[in-house]
């Protein structure tokens, strides 16, 4: 479900106001944390300090795949019209172990249908671990960079690089980040990000 009431975080933007649109799953909803915690949150107080004319867009869904978000995006670009969209999605295929090809395939069309809309891309990759077995772990951690040559768009290499080896960072589940984890994600992002955010105001 979509983030709203804080800080900037909004359910639909103001016309007026250049959207940035972050399209992901319970990664960026915030799943399990308190409203205001997540790293979407977060990233919504830092844009009104640094970049007050923009509104966020949260449209992240707990649960969401890449084919969930792929027919949920032409909608969000249509009303939101976006001039930077973060893409954060496919851990949960493959945690469902499905297609890798499908996962490249809907990541790709994404991005395609972002960038017709006018938006810059911000895609965030993800890895999974080892017991998934190295051959499937290892080519699901390429899509992210092969989508983002192919498209020529902006990669963050893993989201969560600078969690996963604190496992005191993670809820009882050991799959979703605590809180303490939010901030680190934001800066694993911004740096990516804060480009994309100058050369759309231009």
């Amino acid at each position: 479900m979509a983030l709203s009431g804080v800080a900037r975080v909004a359910t639909a933007a103001p016309a007026s106001h250049p959207t940035l649109l972050i399209v992901g799953d319970s990664l960026s909803a915030g799943y399990g944390l308190e409203t205001g915690q997540g790293w979407a949150s977060l990233l919504a107080r830092r844009m009104a300090r640094r970049f007050p004319a923009w509104t966020v867009v949260n449209a992240s869904v707990s649960g969401d795949t890449t084919a969930g978000g792929l027919s949920r995006l032409p909608a969000l670009l249509a009303r939101d019209k976006p001039r930077v969209v973060i893409l954060e999605l496919g851990g949960n295929d493959a945690l469902r172990g499905l297609s890798l090809a499908s996962t490249r395939a809907n990541l790709t069309t994404m991005v395609q249908q972002a960038k017709a809309a006018g938006a810059r891309v911000l895609l965030l990759g993800m890895q999974i671990p080892p017991n998934y077995g190295a051959a499937y772990t290892k080519r699901f951690a390429a899509i992210y960079p092969e989508v983002a040559k192919s498209q020529r768009v902006a990669l963050v290499p893993f989201f969560l690089s600078g969690v996963v080896d604190h496992p005191a960072w993670f809820q009882a589940d050991n799959i979703h980040p605590a809180a303490i984890a939010q901030p680190v994600m934001l800066e694993t992002v911004w740096p990516f990000l804060q480009p994309l955010l100058r050369a759309a105001q231009k």
